[in-house]
């Protein structure tokens, strides 16, 4: 029986890439207005960006306990494997969730074959570890060996990105007050990173005139074997200069693939409309 492969929705991967690779999704909850949705299932994040125009404050939450709990046992009783590929712990308290509920089923059915993977990658950035991880477990990969693989791609996992509000990132916690400040300012464009599962500011960049060129500069400084990549794109409702972007990235390093997906409505009610995410595989140790 082959491997089932698990993610949650803050992958921000399509339908159509769940249905393909067979992957099973796990929603997290988004609250707007008062109500509850389960994300990509009740809501999409055109819905959260427009809402965020109007100066809404969306919010979010974590997977339930007995969500984990109650799919972790329904592939222990089948003896089917399973690998969840877990959103950072460093944005969200899912994978602490999920380990906790894996240990409670592994002391049912201590001989469930259950692997349970930090990321601390979001976005497109995990989704492309998910989509590996489906690839292998297609080709009939061991849990293990699918383990193994993925928890080596986290590790390698850049995220270099770019918003046009930091206010939106303030108001979730995501960054402090004086990072908010100074991206504020006239005509300043942040760009920041993921350390250790954490968005941390990375460089402040005067003019948008020069944003994605020093993005692509930071990409051939911390990219390895860059034209034999599937590289990342997520963006906040703004698929025109996604798409620039990703011109701007086949002319210069001719990669493998450029897979271009909407940030969705868990990361986005925190980024903010007009986000901009570029994730590759670097040649460094997180």
């Amino acid at each position: 029986m082959n491997t089932k492969i698990m993610a949650d929705s803050a992958c921000d991967l399509s339908k159509d890439h769940y249905n393909e690779y067979d992957i099973e999704m796990v929603p997290l909850t988004v609250h707007l207005n008062e109500k509850e949705y389960k994300d990509v299932k009740d809501i999409n994040p055109t819905t959260i960006y427009n809402a965020m125009r109007e100066g809404k404050t969306p919010k979010t939450s974590q997977v339930p306990p007995q969500t984990f709990k109650s799919i972790f046992t329904s592939y222990a009783k089948k003896n089917q494997p399973l690998v969840y590929i877990a959103f950072s712990s460093g944005l969200s308290g899912t994978y602490q969730t999920a380990k906790m509920m894996e240990m409670e089923v592994k002391d049912e059915y201590p001989e469930a074959v259950l692997h349970v993977i930090d990321t601390k990658c979001a976005s497109i950035g995990y989704g492309l570890i998910v989509l590996h991880a489906a690839m292998l477990a297609k080709e009939g990969a061991t849990a293990e060996e699918i383990n193994e693989a993925a928890s080596y791609q986290a590790a390698h996992m850049e995220h270099i990105f770019t918003v046009d509000d930091l206010e939106y990132l303030l108001r979730g916690g995501r960054v402090s007050k004086t990072a908010a400040f100074v991206g504020s300012l006239l005509k300043i464009k942040p760009i920041l990173h993921v350390e250790d599962g954490k968005l941390v500011p990375l460089e402040k960049i005067r003019g948008s005139k020069k944003l994605f060129p020093r993005m692509l500069e930071i990409m051939e400084e911390r990219g390895t074997d860059l034209e034999n990549q599937t590289i990342g794109i997520s963006h906040g409702d703004d698929i025109e200069r996604a798409e620039a972007l990703a011109a701007m990235i086949k002319e210069r390093f001719k990669p493998k693939d450029v897979i271009i997906e909407m940030v969705g409505s868990v990361i986005g009610a925190h980024a903010g409309p007009g986000t901009i995410a570029l994730f590759f595989m670097n040649n460094m140790n997180k």
